[in-house]
């Protein structure tokens, strides 16, 4: 059993993945989907960061981010387990919450830079896990802005991010 499960392999072998009519039976399920966004505030607390508003996904820093961000800092498996919950998030329908929660780490790691550790998986995954094409964009458009030098910026051509609007 896992709390965000995906229709791929993680770290245990021993979970079984997802099918797509287990997918569609959790979202048919309020039950099921109102414990999924329990977990994720859940997990959310575990690492510093609120849901605050539940239907549009848009999050905010805990009182106690501080201390759970040198955590998220020290400990890299937590980038796996976010890039999880990502996925799993897109799996579920809840495209717009991964949105917010990228957006929330795009800004912490490049514009507010208290997570310096995170940056990488940051860029090189949660981003991709956005199922949105034009979200994706915006977002990769987002850090490209706030990226510093940006010329070393490598997540998207340069020339398109420049005619970007």
């Amino acid at each position: 059993f896992r709390l965000f499960p995906l229709r791929e392999h993680g770290m245990n072998w021993r979970a079984k993945p997802l099918t797509c009519q287990e997918i569609q039976a959790f979202k048919k399920s309020k039950e099921v989907m109102q414990r999924f966004v329990r977990a994720y505030q859940l997990m959310l607390r575990f690492y510093g960061i609120i849901l605050i508003n539940e239907e549009t996904g848009e999050l905010k820093r805990a009182e106690n981010w501080a201390e759970r961000f040198q955590n998220l800092n020290r400990f890299s498996h937590n980038n796996l387990r976010i890039t999880r919950i990502l996925k799993c998030l897109g799996e579920m329908g809840y495209e717009h919450y991964q949105v917010h929660l990228v957006k929330f780490f795009l800004t912490e790691t490049l514009v507010k830079e208290t997570l310096p550790n995170v940056k990488r998986s940051a860029l090189d995954y949660f981003l991709f896990t956005i199922r949105s094409k034009r979200k994706r964009r915006e977002l990769v458009h987002y850090a490209w802005q706030h990226f510093k030098p940006q010329g070393s910026f490598v997540w998207g051509p340069h020339d398109k991010l420049l005619k970007y609007r």
